[in-house]
């Protein structure tokens, strides 16, 4: 009910900002999926796969116009935290950043943690574990940008 209600009263591209965080980059695409894995490791990320997403749809005969690469990474301290106390949260896991071109732009984003985040204040050492790493991966994704 609620979310019927939202998209009655929020406009698509509001809910989708709502949800997301976005970062545009005059780099180009090349240089920041240079970058991934350096600075993933620089902010103690894992980086657990990556997708060149544009070549996956592309081989299943539906090629796209743009350059999508997809990064699932984690810190598996917070993640073994988060499915001990919390296992409906796995969906929502690895974190995952998303670089893709928008005409000569670059976008660096990922999911909008906070909502998810602020489910878990009771619980304080994973809500604070939580928030740093939130933290770290808003400014990794901003380091990226350049």
């Amino acid at each position: 009910m609620l979310a019927k209600l939202m998209m009655a009263l929020m406009p698509k591209k509001q809910m989708l900002k709502m949800f997301t965080i976005a970062f545009k980059s005059k780099r180009s695409i090349q240089s920041i999926v240079d970058d991934v894995e350096e600075v993933c490791a620089e902010y103690r990320f894992a980086l657990l796969h990556h997708y060149n997403y544009h070549e996956v749809v592309a081989n299943k005969g539906f090629p796209i116009d743009r350059k999508v690469y997809i990064y699932e990474i984690c810190q598996a301290k917070v993640a073994s935290m988060m499915l001990t106390s919390n296992p409906h949260f796995a969906p929502f896991m690895p974190c995952r950043i998303a670089v893709y071109e928008e005409g000569d732009t670059t976008i660096i984003s990922t999911q909008n943690m906070q909502m998810m985040i602020d489910l878990i204040q009771s619980q304080e050492q994973l809500h604070s574990e939580a928030i740093r790493l939130f933290t770290a991966l808003q400014n990794m994704m901003k380091k990226l940008k350049g």
